[in-house]
């Protein structure tokens, strides 16, 4: 039996580092969206893709694809959306087990309301404090990360 590998203190600092940065932001943009828009961070998480979707319309299956998430949570938050008019759900025309989400008119009204103020809160947190130098080393890292988490779950 090997021994576990253990985090050394330079790593533990920037792991707890990062934990506490995402933990931070994230606070930042879900306080900003609710009082400038009214809308959490999950609506909005769900409003992007839908916004970008040809006719404002995904398979539900598709928009958690997109944000990552489990079929339950997005049947819950749809259903969260849906009494507050800014998505209808539809029948799947091509598979009856299946269901459609649509944008509607007040969803992409909220969008796009929300959308210039929640982009100058994340250039103002996550983007201005760093140069050129640091975003460019950053995208390296990220997508690194993110290629290897996609080949292990591959």
């Amino acid at each position: 039996m090997t021994e576990p590998r253990w985090l050394d203190e330079r790593q533990a600092n920037v792991w707890q580092a990062y934990r506490d940065l995402q933990r931070e932001l994230y606070g930042a943009l879900e306080q900003q969206l609710v009082r400038d828009s009214g809308l959490s961070g999950a609506d909005y998480a769900l409003l992007v893709p839908l916004s970008a979707a040809p006719g404002g319309v995904l398979r539900a299956r598709e928009l958690g694809a997109e944000v990552g998430w489990d079929r339950s949570r997005v049947s819950h938050q749809v259903s969260r959306m849906e009494k507050r008019g800014l998505v209808a759900r539809e029948e799947c025309s091509e598979d009856a087990r299946g269901s459609m989400v649509r944008l509607t008119g007040a969803g992409r009204a909220a969008i796009e309301g929300a959308a210039p103020e929640h982009a100058e809160t994340v250039l103002r947190y996550f983007f201005d404090p760093m140069s050129d130098e640091e975003l460019e080393t950053l995208a390296t890292v990220f997508d690194r990360l993110l290629k290897g988490l996609a080949a292990e779950r591959a």
